[in-house]
């Protein structure tokens, strides 16, 4: 009888430890088996840490960079803090801008957004309130006055239509024309004709009281205009009114009031104090040739307080001249 074979033996041992190692408390290495063969070779790159693609994409923004990707996408993939604060003020700009232009699209003047800074219009437009203006020729109501594009009250009174509470446009327009007064804001009347008694013909007794042509120095007109009137005003201004200006010629019209936001227009009137007070404080209600002959006497010359950009405003304020969206506005009493 033949002993076992050292080969059977050895395989018998294989055999026993594999057996061994299902027995309950023996160590097991099956979990090494199927980490080696879900991992495979070790020389195979683990794609699930790296941040580089195959497809020659990466998945983080970290990486982009202006050799590669060149400036623009640069700029807008970048995580550097400081190039996210600018994109975000230049997105900031952008969208401003869009809305602007867009106003100006439907107003057809600049700037399209006026805010009220007396309360002249009151209660049809309060202090503070941003008023939306358009051009003349736009939204034209029934029966304008020829070539204004504007239905003064005297109109608007036959065919039932209403602007702001009352019947009649509300136009915005410079005081005698003068480019360096503030604008007002008020209700257009009736028109008056070159040599018109608008005094005894058309005003209304309940303004004008006892006064009669003589009495007024606006009378008879002296061209073609407007005459107007603040709604909260006693008078008009072409006569103890608050804006003291003539008959408003329709080239001094520059604009025609629209829609009327609330409350928004006290950040621009902020604004408009913050900085007249820093250009120049003054309390007292004298027009800007007061102002202006204080500041030649310090040595300012004439053409830099015109680039300046300073202009008198109504209650002796002062208000700089703005080139944003909106603008101070005075509804003057």
């Amino acid at each position: 009888m033949s002993g076992p074979d050292s080969g059977d033996h050895e395989s018998g041992d294989e055999s026993t430890d594999a057996l061994s190692s299902d027995q309950p408390g023996a160590p097991s290495n099956r979990a090494d088996d199927r980490a080696v063969s879900a991992g495979g070779d070790d020389d195979r790159p683990d794609r699930r840490s790296s941040p580089d693609r195959t497809d020659g994409t990466t998945t983080g923004s970290s990486s982009v960079t202006i050799e590669d990707d060149g400036v623009v996408r640069w700029f807008f993939r970048s995580d550097d803090d400081t190039v996210v604060f600018v994109r975000d003020i230049v997105s900031s700009v952008a969208i401003v801008a869009v809305i602007g232009l867009v106003l100006f699209g439907v107003s057809g003047i600049w700037p399209p957004l006026v805010a009220v800074e007396s309360g002249s219009m009151e209660p049809n437009m309060e202090r503070g309130d941003l008023i939306f203006v358009v051009d003349t020729d736009r939204f034209v109501g029934d029966d304008p006055v020829d070539g204004t594009g504007v239905v003064p009250l005297e109109h608007a009174e036959q065919t039932g239509s209403e602007s702001f509470g009352e019947s009649g446009d509300v136009i915005v327009f410079r005081p005698n024309g003068d480019e360096h007064q503030t604008p007002v804001i008020h209700r257009a009347h009736f028109w008056v004709e070159e040599g018109d008694n608008w005094v005894d013909q058309k005003a209304d007794e309940a303004v004008v009281g006892d006064a009669t042509c003589d009495d007024v120095p606006t009378c008879p007109a002296a061209h073609d205009g407007f005459i107007t009137k603040g709604d909260a005003n006693s008078g008009y201004d072409q006569y103890r009114g608050g804006a003291q200006t003539d008959v408003v010629q329709p080239d001094w019209v520059t604009g025609k009031a629209q829609y009327r936001i609330p409350w928004l227009g006290y950040v621009r009137l902020f604004f408009d104090g913050l900085f007249s007070g820093l250009v120049v404080p003054i309390t007292s209600a004298h027009t800007q040739a007061t102002v202006v002959a204080g500041l030649e006497s310090a040595g300012v010359q004439s053409a830099a307080i015109q680039s300046a950009g300073v202009q008198s405003a109504a209650g002796g304020s002062l208000a700089v001249a703005g080139s944003g969206v909106a603008t101070a506005l005075a509804s003057e009493r």
